[in-house]
């Protein structure tokens, strides 16, 4: 009989392990999610420099061509 307190306190022991995992799973989930959120907005700003950046520099590619050249050459 000495034996089923004895599991009793290991069931409760295990119990209260596993909400404590579930907490923490539940919040590590949680910080994966707003990082997830974190890395698409800066993959978003990301494309739009580079592109921003594309078009600078293929204007300056076509302007440097079209330019005439200073009037007194």
């Amino acid at each position: 009989m000495a034996e089923i307190p004895d599991l009793q306190q290991r069931l409760d022991d295990l119990e209260i392990h596993i909400t404590h995992q579930d907490s923490v799973i539940q919040e590590l989930n949680e910080v994966t999610i707003q990082q997830w959120a974190a890395i698409e907005k800066l993959t978003g700003k990301l494309e739009f420099l580079k592109n921003k950046l594309q078009a600078a520099e293929d204007s300056m590619e076509s302007g440097e061509t079209q330019e005439p050249p200073p009037p007194h050459y």
